[in-house]
């Protein structure tokens, strides 16, 4: 018995390494297009104009596809991304459980329990958020919280800049007022 099944075992070994060259060579190639082209751990990517650092990004795991029709870099663990002034002080920052960059629109989407925080305290809470680097902007179509130390906006849409200093709510469905 033990005898027969090691035969049959080679024997389909034999036969399904020794298909048709062309529908293996395909099936290689189509792996091949899944596998991202650069892969790196504990990344650090900064952002700089004129000189003057804007944003750093880290990720805990970085990786980048690229393909005809697409060009992406993902990160599966999410990240931190840390705006900052020209004088050099953090103005706010981002952090998300998973986020994906277009490299060809400059875009990244932070998606999974996504936070922003400014320097004053203001905090905000999204499922879904994109920044746009060409812009500096960073906006949502999702359901939003924002908390501030006297009120608390809850919303859907949601437009600021990366200081989030500046923003609005495009849709509010409620204002708590925290003041006593």
């Amino acid at each position: 018995m033990i005898k027969y099944l090691l035969g049959m075992f080679i024997f389909l070994g034999l036969v399904i390494g020794c298909g048709p060259k062309e529908e293996n060579l395909a099936k290689a190639v189509s792996l091949a297009k899944d596998l991202p082209v650069e892969v790196g751990s504990n990344v650090s990517i900064s952002y700089t104009d004129s000189g003057f650092l804007k944003a750093k990004l880290f990720a805990p795991i970085l990786e980048r596809y690229a393909t005809e029709n697409k060009s992406e870099t993902e990160m599966r663990d999410g990240i931190t991304a840390y705006f900052y002034s020209n004088e050099g002080k953090i103005n706010s920052y981002i952090k998300s459980k998973y986020a994906i960059r277009n490299e060809r629109e400059r875009t990244i989407t932070a998606r999974k329990d996504v936070s922003v925080i400014n320097n004053k305290g203001d905090t905000l809470k999204t499922e879904e958020l994109i920044w746009d680097e060409k812009t500096d902007r960073i906006y949502s179509d999702k359901f939003v919280r924002i908390t501030s130390p006297d009120r608390i906006i809850i919303g859907t849409g949601f437009e600021s800049n990366t200081e989030f200093t500046k923003f609005k709510v495009l849709n509010i469905s409620g204002i708590i007022s925290l003041k006593q």
